[in-house]
């Protein structure tokens, strides 16, 4: 990611962080689920800590975005493997991140907002699934 990119990402996350956490995780495993329903078994029965976590993890990702401290990043690509988490479910889950934070984001949404996101996306994904 460029610094550019980065500084996007860090920008447009602190508007998010102004959602609820429950409505963003609703919002994203809600299309997630919808797009992907083969996916719901993956997860608990009782959403609500899910969706914390979601928030909590990315939070914790976009924080160290600029000091390329992603170890914990390749750490949780392996913790998925054991959930059974294949590769291509990660385009599945981008896509659903992506769309929700284009809901969340509004007027802010742009063209090299939405660039950034995907290649933090591509970027993240890439760790976790080489990790595995």
């Amino acid at each position: 990611m460029t610094a550019a990119q980065i500084k996007l990402v860090k920008r447009s996350w602190r508007i998010m962080m102004g959602i609820d956490p429950v409505l963003l995780g609703e919002t994203f495993y809600g299309k997630l689920f919808n797009d992907h329903p083969e996916l719901r078994h993956y997860f608990p029965k009782d959403m609500k800590e899910q969706y914390i976590k979601l928030t909590d993890m990315l939070s914790s990702i976009i924080l160290r975005l600029d000091h390329q401290e992603l170890s914990s990043v390749a750490e949780m690509g392996k913790r998925h493997v054991g959930y059974g988490v294949k590769p291509a479910h990660y385009n599945m889950v981008g896509k659903a991140m992506i769309w929700m934070l284009s809901k969340g984001l509004g007027t802010e949404w742009d063209r090299a907002t939405e660039e950034a996101w995907i290649q933090c996306y591509t970027e993240i994904s890439a760790l976790m699934t080489s990790a595995a």
